[in-house]
């Protein structure tokens, strides 16, 4: 298994826009973004996103994998 990725609220939504999400809304540090199956993901906008929050709170809940979103970057 690969090393969870440090990366950036830009990269961390390039990727998921490749998933078919899109942003909603943004309010104060934090970007709200949806798809069409009315999944949800809340986005840090900070310039680095801590591994345990990507890897915990945003990855795991979507039931996506480090591996495959090291792919979409």
């Amino acid at each position: 298994m690969p090393k969870t990725p440090i990366v950036s609220a830009k990269q961390a939504i390039k990727a998921f826009s490749k998933l078919g999400f899109t942003i909603v809304f943004q309010k104060g540090s934090h970007i709200k973004m949806k798809n069409e199956k009315g999944q949800t993901v809340i986005i840090p906008n900070h310039k680095q996103i801590k591994k345990g929050t990507l890897k915990k709170g945003i990855l795991k809940p979507l039931n996506i994998s480090v591996e495959d979103f090291i792919k979409l970057l």
